[in-house]
């Protein structure tokens, strides 16, 4: 039953407050400034506990939730997905609509999130009233090409002047269907907490268990009927902005109870083995409504698509609030998610960065796009001045995710309409090289989910390095406690450390989420990392196994390398006991290179990714890609500052190479600067190839198409010489023909043309110097 509306709400508690000021809420979060003193929390605790609101009985819960073995590619996306440049769109009035579709599709957005009233509690006649008007947008935006996702929150609802008004808590089914904590408390606030809910308004947060699910899911074949491309749900979560641990409602005991077995734990304790099937069930839990909510949409409109935005990145954040990206993965269906990759600060974007908080910011993305699988990942590209959001949207589409251009700290407005029409521009004439080509590299760092919920869990959620927040600077994420930054985090820190030491080598890597693992997801890779890797399945551990029986190479870290289950619970004997060539009975080795049927393990008894996150020194470094350059020796190689992220893809014949210049970021954060550097390129031919060709694309210039430049071939290696600025999408198209030998096509010294090109120089006008010759 809802509360006493007259009753005063309970303070906000010591914890509380210190919570909420050391991290981000979601999209923008708290500032430093006071912005808690204006928390409303509703009174509960033990007697909610004791005596549940009555509520009707629950719905019967569905069987165990498992991830589909496929490829996630049953249905296939349409080009306007898999290509999409995404911004924010609204309408005040039915005569905006025009405009506001004329000013995006000047700006070269091709898809439209449209994010209108839907936030707010609704009636049914409102809703159905609000619906013609979509309807109209969406027609509107369709004459004039643009394709248009409805956002729509899944499990908030927002009741304006709920405080002290009529709310869907108070007054309708909120305070029946609301996700309450292990003590009781309802997950219902007043505003000020968050910067999308004004003071005044109230803000529920509902259970995906009760039948809300079902009041949601009408809405969205609402929604469907009006002709929309796609849905947009917006994080599925069990918010812990103020309470943690949801949902214990009766509707989510219910469902554990179903699913389980098991009554749900009284407290949060890690060293409960209840608790800990708690944590896991979440993250099947709210797959299980993502799914409904994909299908719900496409039960009206087969042709529908379905981006979840998914605040959780590959920090820990996913295990306090239950949305893990990386089980949608290989779910069946055109359903995917819209990552929400935030920033350092609020009101600064990265412009005090580190290098570290630059490679924390790669290291997300990249995470992004591996936990999309075969699916278009879109992305938040967050920014605050045009120079930095550039810097920002460059890594994003390096990483081979589909830009969703905004300015921090709110999602409906553009850094710069220039700025985002120069690159959306350069991201519609390059789209097949961005976005079709198949990923080359040969080396994966793994990304364990039950490890990052059940190795040393803590307070710290670790988005970035430093904490500190910068001279000058108001609301940075970390808000000065040293906890949060991810060097804080063991397992965290040892797995960005591994990415750091891949992205300072210039060795082209991807993401492997754990959820699903199948052989399939690894069969590319020739070397896989796995940092600290200790929480493992049975099942996890076979395709491992398999891996290395097969030729594969492993290079795993930590103190106790997979000794404990997938539900956190202590294994008796390692579950790759027989790859590592150890005994859980016998001291652990500094290292150990152990051979297994066709291939090797490699492991390294300390945290060296850790290590070299701190220190940045080369001796943890050569412990993590010793094995890589003897297993994978990349084809690609730089020769330039190791602050060059670099990327490299195969199209045909083609193998498509990004490189993103963060050279200006130091130990120490400092002003932002956009500084120029010098590489080289180098690339080993396959055998028997010649070079066709050697293009340079860039948004820095004035013009995104790809443009000849000089190179030579020395025996089988191609080099370019280059001056990136901030993003160049260098193209070596391999021919067929006279095998290049010595001395052959040395266009820098002077000598003969590449094929199809006379012998004059080419020469770069002083806008578009970006890959321009060294």
């Amino acid at each position: 039953m809802p509360e006493t509306e007259g009753t005063p709400p309970a303070p906000a508690t010591a914890a509380t407050t210190s919570r909420l000021g050391r991290r981000r809420l979601l999209r923008a979060g708290l500032g430093t400034g006071g912005a808690l003193a204006a928390v409303r929390l509703l009174p509960g605790g033990q007697a909610w506990a004791a005596a549940p609101a009555p509520a009707p009985e629950p719905l019967p819960a569905p069987g165990p939730v498992s991830v589909s073995a496929g490829t996630g590619t049953a249905q296939p996306w349409p080009d306007w997905a898999r290509f999409a440049r995404i911004a924010d769109g609204t309408f005040n009035e039915p005569a905006d609509m025009r405009s506001a579709v004329d000013a995006l599709k000047a700006q070269n957005v091709s898809v439209i999130e449209l994010d209108t009233l839907l936030s707010n509690w609704l009636t049914d006649a409102e809703f159905a009233a609000h619906m013609a008007e979509v309807k109209t947008f969406t027609g509107l935006a369709h004459a004039a090409g643009l394709k248009v996702v409805m956002y729509y929150p899944s499990l908030e609802l927002i009741s304006p002047g709920g405080e002290k008004g009529r709310s869907f808590y108070k007054n309708d089914q909120g305070g029946a269907w609301v996700q309450r904590d292990l003590g009781g408390k309802p997950n219902v606030f007043y505003g000020s907490v968050v910067v999308w809910v004004d003071p005044g308004d109230e803000s529920v947060w509902l259970s995906p268990n009760s039948p809300w699910r079902d009041y949601y899911l009408k809405r969205i074949k609402g929604v469907a009927a009006t002709g929309v491309d796609g849905i947009w749900p917006d994080v599925p979560i069990y918010f812990d902005g103020v309470l943690s641990w949801c949902d214990a409602s009766t509707w989510g005991a219910a469902a554990f109870k179903a699913d389980t077995g098991l009554a749900l734990p009284k407290v949060a304790d890690f060293a409960d083995p209840v608790f800990r099937r708690y944590v896991e069930w979440r993250h099947r839990n709210l797959l299980r409504f993502q799914l409904d909510i994909a299908a719900a949409g496409r039960s009206v409109n087969p042709d529908l698509v379905t981006f979840v935005e998914t605040v959780s990145m590959d920090y820990r954040y996913a295990t306090s609030i239950g949305l893990d990206g990386g089980y949608l993965r290989q779910a069946e269906g055109a359903v995917s998610q819209v990552w929400e990759v935030d920033i350092l600060g609020n009101y600064d974007g990265m412009r005090h960065a580190t290098a570290d908080d630059w490679v924390c910011l790669i290291s997300m993305y990249k995470y992004a796009r591996g936990a999309s699988g075969a699916k278009p990942a879109w992305a938040f590209s967050y920014g605050w001045q045009p120079d930095d959001a550039s810097l920002v949207m460059s890594q994003l589409i390096a990483a081979g995710c589909n830009p969703y251009e905004v300015k921090t700290p709110y999602k409906n407005d553009t850094v710069d309409a220039a700025m985002r029409a120069r690159m959306y521009r350069f991201v519609q004439a390059n789209q097949e090289r961005l976005y079709n080509a198949a990923p080359a590299a040969q080396v994966g760092v793994y990304h364990s989910s039950p490890s990052r919920d059940y190795v040393a869990p803590g307070a710290g959620i670790g988005m970035y390095v430093n904490t500190t927040t910068p001279a000058g600077i108001t609301d940075w994420w970390g808000g000065d406690d040293p906890e949060q930054s991810c060097a804080a985090v063991p397992w965290l820190g040892e797995f960005r450390g591994a990415v750091k030491a891949l992205v300072y080598a210039h060795i082209p890597f991807d993401t492997v989420p754990s959820p699903g693992l199948a052989a399939a997801d690894l069969a590319r890779f020739k070397v896989l990392l796995l940092p600290d890797l200790q929480a493992v399945s049975d099942a996890e551990a076979a395709v491992l196994r398999g891996f290395v029986a097969a030729g594969g190479t492993i290079v795993i870290t930590g103190p106790a390398p997979t000794a404990i289950d997938e539900l956190g619970g202590q294994r008796a004997e390692f579950a790759l006991s027989d790859v590592l060539g150890l005994r859980r009975a016998d001291p652990l080795p500094a290292a150990k290179q152990n051979a297994f049927g066709s291939g090797t393990c490699w492991y390294v008894r300390n945290r060296a990714g850790l290590s070299y996150l701190n220190k940045t020194d080369q001796a943890s470094a050569d412990q993590l890609l010793a094995p890589v350059r003897r297993s994978a020796p990349p084809a690609v190689t730089l020769a330039g500052d190791r602050r060059i992220f670099l990327d490299a893809r195969r199209l045909g014949n083609d193998t498509v190479v990004h490189l993103v210049n963060f050279t200006t970021f130091g130990d120490t954060p400092a002003a932002f600067l956009t500084t120029p550097a010098n590489c080289t390129l180098s690339y080993a031919l396959p055998a028997g190839a010649t070079v066709a060709a050697v293009t340079v694309a860039t948004p820095d210039g004035t013009d995104p198409a790809p443009k000849p430049v000089p190179y030579t071939v020395t025996g089988t290696t191609v080099s370019v010489p280059l001056t990136v600025v901030q993003y160049s999408v260098v193209t070596v198209t391999a021919g067929q023909g006279l095998r290049a030998g010595a001395g052959i096509r040395q266009r820098a010294a002077g000598s003969a043309s590449p094929p199809g090109e006379d012998s004059k120089a080419i020469h770069f006008p002083s806008g578009d110097q970006l890959g321009a010759p060294s």
